[in-house]
């Protein structure tokens, strides 16, 4: 599953660190799987770490509170009807710039790492999560609509380690929460799926640009090579039409 949450979905290839603070990797090193274990959540980090990563990417984590705040507000601009919960599942979320995606899910706070009871969690799909348990009248009813709400909701994130601890919240949540619902753990085939959606819906990029990182560095020197990710824009899936879409098109309304 490890290898499938690492996977880019517009180069083909895993993801990349895009950070300069592992020091056996470059910052366009892939991610591989015997690696993993070196990434920690940022409230591990040491606070010189935690500061260099701010002055260089403009990494700041927001507090659980601020982001119940932010999406009550959210959710606000939407009225809830009980009748038609189903709309409330299908409707898109996008965190940009998302970290490790605390906007989505709230399994701890991010700040200080202080983990969050399920029954308290404020994130995005946490509360489409709550929507399903308290509507779907069964197992399969209840993965239907899971599914649909993980694939409601999409974020991107520049840094790697930050990109697969994101993913990897999301797939962790949706495990905790299908098994606290039926008290057993999801099936193999489930638990792929989940995180094949999950692969395609938070991607890495340079938000300004929309391509993937240092697509377009320019070389040192005429006797350099251009750059072989040169202009690749990132793509991801609308998945209600099942048509894979480079990003920056949706700026113009097409998704």
């Amino acid at each position: 599953m490890k290898e499938i949450l690492l996977k880019d979905r517009t180069t083909g290839k895993n993801i990349i660190w895009a950070a300069d603070d592992y020091k056996d990797f470059q910052p366009t090193d892939e991610i591989i799987f015997e690696d993993i274990n070196l990434i920690k959540p940022r409230w591990t980090k040491v606070k010189e770490q935690q500061k260099s990563r701010t002055k260089k990417r403009a990494e700041i984590f927001t507090p659980a509170w601020i982001c119940n705040l932010q999406n009550n507000l959210i959710d606000k601009k939407i009225p809830f009807d009980k009748n038609n919960w189903q709309d409330y599942i299908l409707q898109k979320k996008l965190e940009i710039t998302c970290g490790e995606a605390p906007y989505l899910v709230s399994r701890y706070d991010a700040v200080t790492g202080t983990a969050i009871p399920i029954e308290n969690r404020i994130g995005l799909l946490d509360r489409k999560f709550r929507v399903i348990n308290e509507n779907a009248e069964t197992e399969s009813d209840w993965i239907n609509w899971a599914k649909k709400a993980v694939q409601s909701c999409y974020g991107y994130e520049f840094q790697g380690d930050n990109l697969y601890l994101a993913r990897q919240n999301i797939f962790l949540t949706f495990q905790e929460y299908f098994e606290r619902q039926f008290n057993k753990k999801a099936e193999l085939t489930l638990l792929k799926e989940i995180a094949e959606i999950i692969s395609w819906n938070l991607w890495q990029m340079d938000g300004l640009k929309f391509t993937i990182p240092f697509a377009d560095d320019k070389p040192t020197s005429l006797f350099d090579a251009p750059p072989k990710n040169q202009n690749i824009f990132c793509r991801i899936k609308d998945w209600q039409t099942g048509e894979i879409v480079q990003y920056k098109d949706l700026l113009r309304g097409g998704f």
